[in-house]
């Protein structure tokens, strides 16, 4: 028997896997993975703020204003702030060294970014010295309200942004399974909007339509909402980048949020697309640390799964999920529910107004649990949680496997997709039996 190995990420390392060749469909990677940048780094950014796409320079912006606010990631985004700050930092106090600069983290609705995590995202010389504040969307002293949404969703979002004379972001580009990508306008909301302005936002409908999908923008509801959140927070400047598997920068875009976004994105589509002939075993990751660290972002590494794989069949996870669940709301809602498909349907009929904290990744994880099994290949610790979720536990991909192929016969076809979220997956006609 000829067998072919493989591995997907799983947390700061890999774990390996074999298929008999015969029943693989293939290994379904971005082209990202084998792009070669131009130049290094550095050398990349630096070009980007030196060539702004749509936008004056930011010196010139910097020149101009008496206080800046530049938002940045948090924990659960794996942009290389190290890389970044620097450049950014410098190019701001050379052109004004007299600026009263902030650092605003975009948390959304997770949980506050720790110190040490701030350490590991910027280097301790950048948390020693620069004023660093962290958005809490539920604090409703600290957010400014800005009116409504085009959806009619309240928008709010921290005072900070507001009172600034000079908004500008960090980011990274990559395909998004409901917003259609990173980055960009996504550093408003709901990097720093209050929390009923996100749930809004992330309402039932919105999920449910089709096109709130990876790699789609056009017609997207949810992008529409951002994009106006940024513009009329004021946001000015952006700097995103692409990276790679090893979270390496191999593109930069730098300047005006909405056309240099765009660039970004359109660099990306073509790169990350991959099409798959529909397999009834998916194995897929969430390309591992920091996006594997629970299982509310797992659910993003699903999606790909979900759109290729046959109704009925198998997504094998892999994803370490040390923080656990990742939402208290989010694990109540599907443990608790009667089944997948009636918390499905209960989901659907919650008006805008009435969101509740999570159901959006409720609602995405039932819609995929409704449809497929779903194995967890995770940290020992976590197989209450992942029972308790409606989902299989196992130790290992060999255990995953093989218990996949008892559930969908011994000639079932399997795919590998090691980083899902890495790509836009496209479904293609099914392999002929042979």
């Amino acid at each position: 028997m000829n067998m072919t190995r493989f591995s997907v990420p799983f947390g700061k390392t890999k774990i390996e896997g074999e298929i008999d060749s015969s029943l693989l469909s293939g290994v379904y990677e971005s082209g990202v993975s084998s792009y070669h940048p131009a130049a290094g780094e550095t050398e990349l950014l630096k070009a980007a703020f030196d060539c702004p796409i749509a936008s004056p320079p930011l010196e010139e912006l910097a020149a101009k204003a008496r206080t800046a606010l530049i938002i940045a990631s948090d924990h659960t985004r794996p942009v290389p702030s190290k890389v970044i700050f620097p450049e950014l930092l410098r190019r701001i106090r050379n052109a004004n060294p007299g600026i009263e600069l902030k650092i605003l983290i975009a948390t959304g609705c997770h949980r506050g970014t720790a110190r040490d995590e701030l350490v590991a995202k910027f280097g301790r010389e950048i948390v020693d010295n620069e004023k660093i504040l962290i958005h809490d969307c539920r604090d409703e002293s600290a957010l400014a309200d800005l009116g409504h949404l085009p959806s009619g969703g309240e928008f709010k979002i921290n005072r900070a942004a507001v009172e600034t004379d000079l908004l500008l972001s960090e980011g990274f580009i990559e395909p998004h399974f409901f917003a259609g990508f990173s980055g960009g306008r996504k550093s408003i909301l709901p990097g720093i909007a209050g929390e009923r302005t996100v749930m809004g936002n992330h309402c039932a409908e919105f999920i449910s339509s089709p096109y709130a999908r990876a790699g789609v923008l056009e017609n997207n509801p949810l992008h529409r909402d951002m994009l106006y959140a940024a513009e009329t927070a004021g946001l000015k400047f952006i700097i995103n980048v692409v990276i790679n598997a090893e979270k390496q920068v191999i593109h930069v875009v730098a300047g005006d949020p909405v056309k240099a976004h765009l660039a970004g994105c359109e660099f990306l589509k073509d790169l990350c697309r991959v099409k798959v002939p529909e397999p009834d075993i998916v194995i897929t990751s969430n390309g591992g640390y920091p996006l594997d660290q629970n299982i509310y972002q797992a659910v993003k590494g699903m999606s790909a799964a979900e759109t290729v794989c046959r109704p009925g069949g198998v997504i094998i996870m892999s994803s370490a999920c040390s923080d656990g669940h990742g939402g208290e709301s989010f694990y109540r809602q599907i443990s608790e529910a009667v089944s997948p498909a009636e918390l499905l349907r209960r989901i659907e009929a919650v008006p805008q107004d009435k969101t509740l904290p999570d159901q959006w990744e409720a609602q995405i994880l039932a819609r995929i649990l409704s449809r497929f099994r779903v194995i967890m290949v995770s940290d020992p610790e976590q197989k209450k949680i992942i029972r308790d979720m409606r989902m299989e536990y196992a130790a290992s991909l060999t255990e995953a496997i093989a218990r996949a192929f008892e559930i969908s016969g011994k000639e079932a076809r399997l795919a590998v997709i090691p980083d899902g979220v890495a790509v836009i997956a496209e479904k293609i006609n099914s392999l002929e039996r042979l």
